[in-house]
């Protein structure tokens, strides 16, 4: 059990379950590296890069023609490809896919309002202020 499914048992007397929420974010390029996680469960520094591999693994091999939801664990991740890189939610399985993937868009439209016409180097380079624009809470 996580540390914050800890704090909403005490805080909610144990419901914590039904709530709906993202796990973590990622923005990927083609290659792998990792230019954004944004984490909202705790996970130690081993199960992070082990995920980070696996995700990016499992979304490069996927066939295009395929949809951009994917089992993974207990979880969905929801994904989907701009240029060069990929934007990925990690999901519970009860959530809404197309709402995901609309939190997805409007992530981007913001990065690309925000850096006026957004590119990889901007994420690289101003990786605080992409981290500050995806606090995203639902």
């Amino acid at each position: 059990m996580c540390i914050r499914d800890r704090y909403q048992r005490r805080v909610h007397g144990g419901n914590f379950c039904s709530q709906k929420m993202i796990r973590f974010i990622l923005l990927q390029n083609r290659q792998g590296k990792t230019r954004l996680a944004k984490w909202y469960v705790y996970y130690d520094d081993a199960e992070k890069l082990k995920l980070q591999t696996e995700i990016h693994r499992m979304i490069v091999t996927r066939d295009s023609k395929h949809t951009n939801i994917l089992e993974f664990r207990n979880y969905k991740i929801v994904y989907r490809r701009y240029a060069g890189l990929f934007f990925a939610l990690c999901v519970d399985l009860t959530d809404n896919e197309l709402t995901c993937l609309e939190i997805i868009h409007l992530f981007v439209e913001v990065l690309d309002q925000y850096f006026n016409n957004v590119c990889e180097l901007d994420i690289v380079f101003n990786f605080h202020k992409v981290y500050g624009l995806s606090l995203i809470h639902i």
